[in-house]
């Protein structure tokens, strides 16, 4: 019988060694991108520090701060149907 990993909380993202996806996706980004243009190692410590940032920021604020604050200044999808656009001034 094999042992099923469940994670501690019900929300958690999964996890690739001791980085969840939303932390490794930009230092990934950052190497493909270098490894295109060819500058893999300094897009690679682009990525490094961009994941430095992003986990200081989440660590520092509650859970989806930054949803909130990207839905507040404007960046959000136009068709959506769960978010509505934070510059309608009519609502019918």
């Amino acid at each position: 019988m094999k042992k099923v990993m469940i994670p501690k909380f019900v929300d958690d993202p999964p996890s690739v060694l001791l980085w969840s996806i939303d932390e490794i996706a930009p230092l990934a980004l950052g190497l493909v991108m270098g490894m295109i243009i060819g500058r893999a190692l300094i897009f690679t410590v682009l990525g490094l520090v961009v994941t430095h940032l992003y986990r200081r920021h989440v660590n520092q604020n509650q859970d989806g701060f930054l949803c909130h604050w990207l839905y507040w200044h404007g960046f959000c999808f136009r068709e959506s149907r769960s978010v509505s656009n934070p510059f309608m001034r009519r609502w019918y």
